[in-house]
């Protein structure tokens, strides 16, 4: 495991791609990018709950949408009025 860590840093791999954490863009108020998703526990049009590696990410909103979904990767457009953070692991 060191190892790998030590041929991360050499070739200064995002810690995203390495680790498998999730990465949150948020762009305005609008779009949420969030990679290295493990799934969707709740979808309204006023509510989104996605589960990730280190906890669950809460938008609240209008007119939310799941506007491109991958196996890793889930854009959510809408208007964003929050977003929260429940953190599932101990550091």
């Amino acid at each position: 495991m060191k190892k790998k860590n030590r041929l991360s840093q050499i070739l200064e791999m995002p810690r995203e791609i390495d680790n498998k954490e999730s990465k949150i863009t948020i762009v305005s108020f609008d779009e949420m990018l969030i990679e290295n998703y493990k799934g969707i526990l709740e979808y309204e049009e006023f509510y989104v709950k996605v589960h990730t590696e280190i906890g669950t990410i809460n938008i609240n909103g209008y007119k939310l949408k799941l506007e491109q979904i991958t196996e890793d990767d889930i854009a959510i457009k809408g208007i964003i009025n929050n977003v929260d953070f429940e953190r599932t692991i101990e550091e």
